[in-house]
């Protein structure tokens, strides 16, 4: 049986500063979009928000689910499973689009 100080050798626990600065950057980019919600910016509304979801998004996973910490494996795997997702979207954008 393992020793726990072996167990808990590739723990990444970050500190409350750097727990606290997510905070603040998802609060600060929760208000940005409420305020963007406010302004008529005609075509470029979906888009800067999505553009700020998804921001919001990278950083929860980056910090709260530990991506940054990962190995290069699952960072490539992650990378390309959006890519492929955003294609699809993308594909289901255009049928709609040219209808």
């Amino acid at each position: 049986m393992k020793s726990n100080e072996h167990e808990h050798e590739n723990e990444h626990i970050l500190s409350y500063k750097t727990l606290g600065l997510v905070l603040a950057s998802l609060m600060v980019l929760t208000g940005i979009t409420v305020g963007v919600s406010y302004v008529h910016m005609g075509f470029f509304n979906v888009p800067i928000a999505l553009m700020i979801a998804s921001t919001k998004a990278t950083v929860v996973l980056l910090f709260f689910m530990h991506l940054k910490y990962e190995g290069k494996l699952i960072a490539v795997s992650f990378t390309s499973t959006v890519i492929v997702l955003c294609i699809m979207i993308g594909f289901t954008f255009w049928d709609v689009a040219f209808r």
